[in-house]
């Protein structure tokens, strides 16, 4: 008796089956009719020839579960294999008009079961399943990049090197590329310039225009200055305010105004009411956010009335000017440093790079030691900036010194190779700049904070190190906030 007489009454079921079955089941069926055919014409023939030679029913058994642990290894295979042609999904594919359908279609288009043709007579064809092919994920969009913003809370105060410009036309015959490329060449951070006087008024205008762009682009702040007399302090504050307010045609403005209130002996009208008046208007017709700076002579017991309380109380910082003519350049130094200490107010001295030999000075411009020296002890003691008077007076010697010096240069990195001078400087500008910290020459967690603050602002990344990137937005110039 063959496998096939063995299932004579279910085989044409499980034929029909393998054709009709819903979903993934037809593969069973195909399975089971190619193990019905190898049982046929393999496990038989074996069987009888076992039989013929006549084994032990022991034997014979053995050879019989070797045979069909092989039929059931194969067995899976075949469902394995038929699996994975059943679930690889086929188009659909439409008959042409005037053509037969494809092989394997039924009239509507839809795929029969592999190994058919056409559905059997009387029966329904079953379409095999679509598995829907999942679409790729689409490529994440990267996020615009987030351009750096300069914070414009308030306007910044001069920190580092500065140079004073008098006469426009003596300082690189004022060509503002060859001024700004010395400036560069030997670590200026800032310029003051003259912009007004008693007889002439604000004449700045037209050196400006050429000045701030270069200047600006750069990274070189210009502040104005003039020589307020205080006779007609309204005469006085409009030629300031003529020169904070001058916009060029491309839109800049100075970094900030100094008014330079001198002696009495030098013609100022300057007492307490006038000097505090001048101040306080100019602060109030500019705003509080507007860096003002004082430039005034340096304390000294023979010029006990000078009105220092009133002359500073307006404005943001203090620039004494420290020439030391025949004296010691720390010493003098020093003592504008400790005499002026008490107004709370960051100190950025003026230094001598001219001849003072009119004044009482020995003749020339004082050498390189005394520079060094000036801007050595003025380091220590907590300045915050240092600046020479004057461009049009200083010598190669005096530009090589101030090129030369370590002390007031502001460098980009790890906080902990910076030197007290150096972390007071930033201090001093970040504060200015509306993101105050303690202004003591020690990087401590009020400075970190600061510095983060100011990187979330411009949109940096917050790490609380002033790298390069931080150090370009921080000297990036802009036109301060007005009333």
């Amino acid at each position: 008796m063959t496998a096939r007489r063995i299932f004579t009454d279910w085989a044409p079921w499980v034929e029909r089956m393998a054709i009709r079955a819903p979903g993934p089941f037809p593969i069973f069926f195909q399975a089971q009719l190619g193990f019905d055919d190898w049982v046929a014409e393999v496990v038989e023939p074996r069987i009888r020839l076992i039989s013929a030679r006549g084994p032990s029913g022991p034997e014979r058994v053995l050879a019989i579960q070797r045979l069909l642990r092989l039929a059931v290894v194969v067995t899976l295979l075949g469902v394995l294999a038929g699996a994975k042609v059943q679930m690889t999904p086929v188009a659909p594919v439409a008959a042409v008009a005037g053509q037969p359908a494809p092989l394997g279609s039924a009239s509507g288009g839809e795929v029969l079961a592999s190994g058919s043709q056409t559905p059997l007579e009387g029966d329904t064809a079953v379409a095999v399943p679509q598995v829907p092919v999942a679409a790729p994920a689409p490529e994440p969009v990267p996020a615009p990049p987030v351009e750096r913003t300069v914070p414009a809370r308030r306007g910044a105060l001069p920190v580092g090197k500065g140079m004073w410009i008098w006469l426009a036309d003596q300082a690189e015959g004022g060509d503002p590329h060859a001024i700004v490329k010395r400036a560069k060449d030997v670590g200026l951070t800032h310029l003051y310039v003259r912009t007004g006087s008693l007889k002439e008024g604000f004449y700045a205008a037209d050196f400006l225009n050429r000045l701030l762009p270069v200047a600006h682009a750069a990274k070189l702040r210009v502040y104005a200055w003039d020589f307020p007399y205080l006779d007609n302090v309204d005469n006085d504050l409009n030629r300031a305010l003529a020169a904070i307010r001058h916009l060029t045609p491309d839109g800049h403005r100075v970094d900030g105004y100094s008014a330079d209130i001198e002696l009495k002996s030098m013609g100022v009208n300057v007492t307490p009411a006038t000097a505090g008046h001048f101040g306080k208007a100019l602060r109030d017709a500019v705003g509080p956010d507007y860096p003002l700076i004082a430039t005034v002579p340096r304390p000294d017991p023979r010029i006990s009335g000078y009105p220092f309380a009133e002359v500073v109380a307006s404005f943001d910082a203090i620039a004494p000017m420290v020439y030391w003519l025949h004296r010691d350049p720390a010493n003098d130094m020093a003592g504008a440093i400790r005499d002026l200490g008490r107004f709370g107010k960051p100190i950025i001295p003026a230094g001598q790079a001219y001849d003072s030999s009119g004044e009482g000075g020995p003749p020339g411009v004082p050498p390189r030691p005394q520079l060094i020296r000036f801007m050595q002890t003025g380091d220590q003691l907590g300045a915050a900036g240092v600046s020479w008077w004057s461009w049009q007076h200083a010598s190669q010697e005096a530009w090589d010194a101030v090129r030369d010096a370590a002390e007031f240069r502001l460098p980009v990195g790890d906080s902990a190779t910076y030197t007290a001078g150096q972390v007071r400087a930033y201090q001093t500008l970040l504060s200015s700049l509306g993101f105050p910290t303690p202004i003591d020459g020690a990087w401590g967690p009020g400075t970190d904070a600061a510095v983060r603050s100011y990187q979330e602002a411009a949109h940096l990344p917050v790490t609380g190190v002033i790298d390069q990137a931080t150090q370009d937005v921080l000297l990036t110039p802009f036109a301060p906030p007005l009333k």
